[in-house]
């Protein structure tokens, strides 16, 4: 028998800036949290993880300078190539 582990995603603020959707999720099974960025003009999209020591915050109201701190590429990837449901 095997127990499948049922993870609860909550979107715990959202906005919208020149267009862009912006979302700070959080995974309730295991505490991580992490912002999307998605522009619906384009479909181009892409996911920070926040890290140990970042205020989550701070990753929601700056994403394109902490997607250039962890080297996240923020023009190459569709919105099909994140998944907003949970983190990689």
């Amino acid at each position: 028998m095997t127990a499948d582990v049922l993870t609860t995603t909550r979107e715990l603020d959202s906005r919208l800036s020149d267009g862009k959707q912006i979302r700070l999720l959080w995974c309730e099974h295991d505490g991580r949290l992490w912002v999307t960025v998605l522009d619906p003009r384009t479909g181009e999209a892409f996911r920070i993880e926040v890290r140990r020591g970042e205020r989550p915050l701070d990753v929601f109201h700056h994403p394109y300078a902490y997607a250039a701190d962890h080297g996240v590429q923020t023009s190459t990837l569709r919105a099909a190539d994140i998944s907003v449901s949970m983190p990689a």
